[in-house]
């Protein structure tokens, strides 16, 4: 969701049923796109972190391929078993809803992902080895996702 200008993002959320406080529809609207997601809150919150997932078609190396976002305060509090996030990188209660969508909206207009440990290896892939072929997929699906805000 990069390109060369500032990145700036308008977002809504809702519940998506006035009977569910546990689900949430978020739109991030930013860098020509329109991007739709959903933050599943668990039971335990806020002692465990929700879970978010975009509904709209993503091609980054940390969200995997059913749309669902791997950044590391998304992940439950405690020791990283693969030794990758220090444990105060990954969720502590402290985090809101903001902090949340302010990690996500970095992770997508970072100029340049991060591959260490990805989510879609595809895309880590591409990023690596052929970056402007990356650039030119998320193009498309960010144009793609503006005309499927309007039908």
């Amino acid at each position: 969701m990069h390109d060369s200008t500032a990145a700036m993002a308008l977002v809504s959320v809702g519940l998506v049923d006035d009977n569910n406080f546990y689900e949430w529809e978020v739109m991030i609207i930013g860098e020509g796109g329109f991007f739709r997601a959903r933050l599943s809150f668990p039971e335990e919150f806020p002692l465990q972190p929700p879970k978010m997932k975009f509904l709209t078609q993503m091609w980054h190396p940390n969200i995997y391929q059913d749309g669902t976002v791997c950044i590391s305060i998304l992940h439950p509090p405690g020791e990283d078993q693969y030794g990758y996030e220090d444990s105060g990188e990954r969720w502590l209660p402290i985090h809101t809803v903001e902090s949340i969508l302010l990690s996500v909206i970095s992770l997508l207009s970072s100029e340049k992902p991060n591959t260490d440990s990805p989510a879609n290896v595809d895309a880590a892939k591409e990023v690596r080895e052929n970056f402007d072929a990356y650039k030119k997929r998320v193009r498309r699906l960010v144009r793609r996702s503006a005309e499927e805000a309007y039908d």
